[in-house]
């Protein structure tokens, strides 16, 4: 066993959110160093805490590859966050270390450190680099304990993934097999496209999947420019985006408003959300996009208030219309489904997803959730692991109780979002869910399917839970079937889980079957999580 370990971390590009974020980030360094020393391992910080900027994190790549070049590439290596990650800090130095790497994170939903986590996690596996990973409330349990020995004696970490199936081992019924070949063979033909609103959004690596990879499956990129979007915004007239917010306001979203652009959400911020979201589905139209990501969080943030109302109204059918300059209302009675974040796997989930939805006759909303943290709870009377899904943007009024009407708009929280603009704040519906992720591995296409339930909590619950995360976002309190907490975190190739209603039990595993028939079509390596039977 090792004497030395040392430690990385990387935060934020964003100085509000890594000072923020520091103490949670300090308190799992205090506690991680206490535990390695009963083991007789010294933690070594990598870099000093830079009292000035108040925080500790790697702010930037740079820095990042200047401070692995001080680590001896032989030494052991413990990633450790608490906070969101900008993964390309620490992965130029990652790829180029020859000894065994450790990933932890605290679980907590206070800040989205396990978010962070997966998306290093998911970008490791893209790249191909070797690592174990590791997670804990408290750092004293024996799962945490355990798993921290085995990784200092052995250098790996063994975890249980016997819930992942590849599709030859569960048939699919035939008529599924057959709508799903149908559905690929339609796209194979007339090829789809994605609007790309600039590329490599928050560092996530994982979430950039190459043309050479997407073209065999029909699908193209347009690479858009964010200044393009916000030129465009200019173009939209007042009484326009007025409309917009006027078919919000009649459908029963109720707006929480205040006057101090610094802190509250306004008119005017709500006017430019309306405006990006004319802009946005124009441009859509005018470029031929079947589906279309917007970066937002580096680069527009410091120009326009959020993207995250549009987004949700996007990826709904019943969504406020828009028209062209001839006064033909674009994508009408259509959902223009829209990936956060320019995730190109939540892309190319949510395009599939569509195809196959609308043919079924379901609900073809979609959307995206950060895999934010979880807990165990007594659901109908029995003990079942919640997890919380949460995102700031993109998810459409549909998931959520009430739909329009049951759903508000907060002001996005000031350290990620300075110009404001509101979300779209709902708890999600009761229902049966399609769970997957589209992601890149050993240089080729793979996805994770398995099934869910979006489960009803007492109000106060929900509350608290809400309290415990980011309260602006929409909620999601969602078991996974036939999924542990810890086996789920160990496979799981992203920070995002793509979620698509059904109407039943029944309905949700023939969509499943179909979906896995469509992208076996396409070429991707479906895998079954939790699946007994499709």
């Amino acid at each position: 066993m090792a004497n030395d370990v040392y430690l990385v971390t990387s935060g934020d590009l964003r100085l509000s959110a890594n000072q923020a974020c520091w103490p949670a980030q300090r308190d799992l360094e205090t506690k991680l160093t206490a535990v390695l020393a009963t083991m007789g391992v010294t933690l070594k910080r990598a870099f000093p805490v830079d009292e000035r900027a108040g925080h500790g994190f790697i702010s930037s790549q740079r820095m990042g590859m200047d401070v692995f070049a001080s680590i001896p590439k032989d030494a052991l290596l413990i990633f450790a966050t608490a906070a969101w990650q900008y993964t390309h800090h620490v992965l130029p130095g990652m790829r180029f270390h020859n000894a065994p790497i450790l990933t932890l994170a605290n679980w907590s939903g206070q800040w989205p450190g396990l978010v962070g986590l997966l998306n290093l996690n998911g970008s490791l596996v893209k790249a191909g680099v070797t690592f174990s990973t590791l997670w804990s409330r408290d750092f004293d349990d024996a799962f945490f304990l355990d798993g921290l020995k085995q990784w200092l004696e052995t250098g790996a970490i063994q975890h249980d993934l016997s819930y992942v199936k590849p599709l030859s081992a569960v048939p699919l019924p035939e008529s599924a097999q057959e709508l799903g070949k149908e559905i690929a063979g339609l796209l194979r033909e007339r090829k789809a496209i994605l609007g790309i609103f600039d590329e490599g959004c928050m560092g996530m690596y994982n979430a950039i999947i190459d043309d050479e990879l997407l073209n065999p499956c029909g699908i193209f990129k347009e690479r858009l420019s964010q200044s393009a979007l916000a030129a465009r915004m200019a173009t939209v007239g007042d009484e326009e985006a007025a409309a917009v917010r006027t078919w919000l306001d009649t459908r029963g979203l109720r707006f929480v408003t205040g006057t101090d652009e610094a802190t509250e959400l306004t008119d005017k911020q709500i006017l430019l959300q309306a405006k990006m979201y004319i802009a946005a589905v124009r441009m859509a139209a005018e470029f031929g996009c079947d589906a279309i990501g917007i970066q937002y969080q580096q680069g527009l943030k410091d120009t326009v208030p959020a993207s995250d109302l549009v987004e949700g109204l996007l990826n709904n059918p019943d969504r406020p219309p828009v028209f062209d300059a001839e006064g033909k209302e674009l994508f009408a009675g259509k959902a223009l489904p829209h990936f956060n974040e320019v995730d190109e796997g939540a892309a190319v989930d949510a395009l599939v997803t569509n195809r196959c939805w609308t043919k079924l006759g379901l609900d073809p909303s979609t959307t995206l959730h950060d895999v934010r943290w979880g807990e165990e709870l007594e659901v109908d009377g029995k003990k079942q692991y919640v997890w919380v899904l949460q995102i700031s943007g993109a998810a459409p009024a549909s998931h959520f109780v009430g739909g329009y009407a049951g759903s508000v708009s907060e002001r996005q929280p000031a350290m990620y979002f300075p110009l404001g603009g509101g979300s779209l704040k709902g708890v999600g519906k009761p229902g049966e869910i399609v769970w997957s992720r589209v992601f890149v591995e050993g240089g080729k296409l793979h996805v994770d399917l398995g099934r869910g339930t979006v489960v009803s909590l007492p109000e106060a619950e929900t509350e608290r839970r809400w309290r415990e995360t980011t309260y602006q976002w929409p909620m999601v309190n969602t078991v996974l079937h036939g999924v542990t907490r810890d086996s789920f975190m160990a496979r799981h190739r992203a920070n995002h889980i793509s979620i698509a209603y059904a109407n039943d039990s029944a309905g949700a595993d023939h969509a499943l079957a179909v979906k896995a028939a469509a992208f076996a079509e396409l070429g991707v390596e479906v895998h079954l999580c939790g699946v007994a039977k499709a």
